[in-house]
């Protein structure tokens, strides 16, 4: 029997959607107000997901202190207050866009976490756009 867990996190983060291969017409026309040369910023939610067996010890699919302090010391702690293009080093040369920081989340966290868990990132940009990435 597989149960999931959710931990819901919040940081803010600034950005700029840019490639740098293209024209500045050519990001204006695709980026639009995103693409805005002063950056601009979005609260995020972070939502976690993590789907496994329940432990028959503990009863926990996962201990979520254990998570909320991962999720704090390896992604809040280096995005919440940043200019993701210019104070993190996964955006030197990634665009930041909501769907790579949700790959680049999972990642990190993947690292983190036994693989016999499923792990779902689900990163809202604003109440209404979101992304979900599942490592497939």
């Amino acid at each position: 029997m597989k149960v999931s867990v959710f931990r819901k996190e919040h940081f803010n983060a600034a950005h700029r959607l840019n490639n740098p291969t293209l024209s500045a017409e050519e990001n204006e026309s695709i980026f639009g107000k995103c693409n805005n040369a002063n950056y601009h910023g979005h609260n995020y939610d972070l939502i976690v997901q993590l789907r496994g067996e329940i432990d028959p010890v503990t009863g926990y699919v996962y201990d979520m202190k254990k998570l909320s302090d991962l999720i704090k010391e390896h992604v809040l702690n280096k995005f919440d207050h940043k200019n993701l293009n210019l104070d993190t080093d996964e955006f030197k040369e990634l665009n930041p866009s909501a769907e790579n920081i949700a790959v680049v989340i999972w990642n990190i966290l993947r690292e983190k976490i036994d693989r016999k868990f499923e792990l779902i990132i689900r990163l809202y940009e604003t109440e209404r756009n979101y992304v979900e990435y599942d490592g497939n």
